[in-house]
């Protein structure tokens, strides 16, 4: 293979980080691009996900198979080549990295056996890393190394709060009259107005920390080669959230998955599961101030209470998504991806806050003393390492993928029509290897031709989509 300069067409994204300072105009008014590998943050991702990742031969196969991939820019191909060549500055900033549901259609099409959607679903491990604040929680988060850590926090904080409740209440004027008429008989060590102070407060730090990242990953966006030069807003902010939050309750993109369709059924019994009891919480937290409630707001709930009821079918729906999702990532792991410690950990602290919570009104009904006050203090353990770990854990998805995708929608980048035998519109980003021996060590880069790389997806035959 001749050496060659490293170029990206004029009309597309550019991909030089700084010029150097011998860079010579190339005949075709390409500019050459600089490239320093991470190799840390390379064996980083192999570990979360990517082992896959140095099979890819840039064939493109990957980019026609994704009904979700834009004509301009698409994915995953670009992402491969730039996580093979350890380019993480650019991975951080691309939003096409969360436009991905992780469906894996790209990944069975892959002629090679690599597995695309693994790599992505990486990548946005590494992209919570490295946007969290403070960085050392989310390191936490992600390695089992520190499981015992992470739940003997809320443990020690809640038996503190326990023991100090009194002191608290003078503090905060909650002991006056009246402030015991709403009574957690769950665990009455544990009154309404304690539970709410505790988790209002840790929540807020939760939440300040959350936007912190957020702020971090709207500007490291905007800076994304995807957009291109000089990207003109085709829709309002307003219009662009509306728009994002009628697909992700309709779950469009999920449904548009060929692999593995059963997903969507299991994330739509999770996620409004998940929505159903979070509006009983905040009703219940909310109760003594909520005007909408006009009669005396006595907790817990009966039985046949109409918030209970949705309470008890929120838990159901997601103990079965969750279920359903288990076995998919034991039964059918070719077609549901590799599945790290970063999914599993969020898979089990779902389902052990839905057992525990269960197995707390089972108690409760049936007046067990003190197994009811234990299996409440273990719930309220592993509920807060739900929330209050949130901004580390995976399921600061919907916070990161959200703010991609209302961008995305702002800028107009939506999912092609390459599938209905529509060429793309724009070239493909030219694939490139590190020379190995003397000349990688001086850094010169060798093109590598690729088929996918100037014109319409590779055919059917030749493991493309059909």
């Amino acid at each position: 293979m001749e050496s060659a300069e490293l170029t990206a067409p004029a009309d597309s994204v550019s991909l030089e980080q700084e010029e150097p300072r011998n860079a010579r105009a190339s005949p075709n008014g390409r500019k050459p691009v600089v490239v320093e590998p991470d190799l840390r943050f390379i064996r980083a991702l192999s570990r979360s996900g990517g082992d896959s990742l140095k099979k890819c031969m840039q064939c493109g196969t990957c980019s026609a198979a994704c009904p979700l991939s834009p004509d301009r820019n698409p994915f995953p191909r670009k992402e491969m080549a730039w996580a093979l060549w350890g380019m993480k500055d650019r991975l951080m900033e691309d939003p096409d990295v969360w436009l991905c549901h992780h469906c894996n259609d790209c990944s069975t099409s892959c002629p090679r056996g690599t597995r695309p959607g693994d790599v992505l679903g990486g990548i946005r491990q590494q992209c919570i890393l490295h946007y969290a604040f403070p960085g050392f929680l989310a390191r936490w988060v992600s390695r089992p190394l520190f499981i015992p850590l992470l739940l003997a926090i809320p443990a020690l904080l809640l038996g503190l709060a326990i023991r100090y409740r009194e002191p608290l209440g003078d503090a905060l004027g909650m002991t006056g009259p009246g402030m015991d008429a709403i009574v957690y008989s769950f665990m009455p060590s544990l009154p309404h107005w304690l539970i709410n102070s505790f988790f209002g407060f840790f929540g807020l730090l939760a939440f300040l920390a959350a936007v912190v990242g957020l702020v971090r990953f709207t500007r490291g966006l905007r800076r994304s080669h995807v957009w291109g030069e000089d990207p003109k807003p085709v829709k309002g902010v307003m219009a662009s959230l509306g728009s994002v939050f009628l697909k992700i309750f309709a779950h469009d993109n999920f449904t548009t998955c060929e692999t593995d369709h059963s997903r969507s059924i299991s994330h739509f019994f999770v996620f409004f599961g998940f929505i159903a009891l979070l509006v009983v919480t905040l009703w219940i937290i909310t109760g003594p101030y909520n005007p909408l409630i006009r009669s005396e707001f006595v907790y817990p709930f009966s039985f046949w209470s109409p918030w209970k009821l949705l309470a008890n079918i929120g838990g159901l729906a997601l103990l079965v998504g969750l279920l359903l999702m288990i076995w998919e990532r034991l039964y059918f792991g070719h077609l549901a991806g590799t599945s790290s410690y970063f999914d599993w950990a969020l898979v089990w602290t779902l389902f052990l806050v839905v057992a525990t919570g269960f197995a707390s009104e089972v108690l409760h009904y049936l007046r067990m003393v003190p197994h009811r006050q234990v299996a409440y203090f273990v719930h309220l353990v592993f509920v807060f390492a739900l929330l209050i770990y949130l901004p580390y854990s995976k399921l600061a998805h919907m916070l990161y993928r959200t703010t991609a995708m209302v961008m995305a929608e702002r800028y107009g980048r939506e999912a092609g029509s390459h599938l209905k035998g529509v060429p793309y519109s724009e070239p493909l980003p030219v694939a490139v290897s590190m020379r190995t021996g003397a000349a990688a060590a001086d850094g010169e880069l060798t093109a590598m031709p690729s088929s996918a790389g100037h014109g319409s997806p590779p055919p059917a035959g030749n493991g493309g989509s059909t």
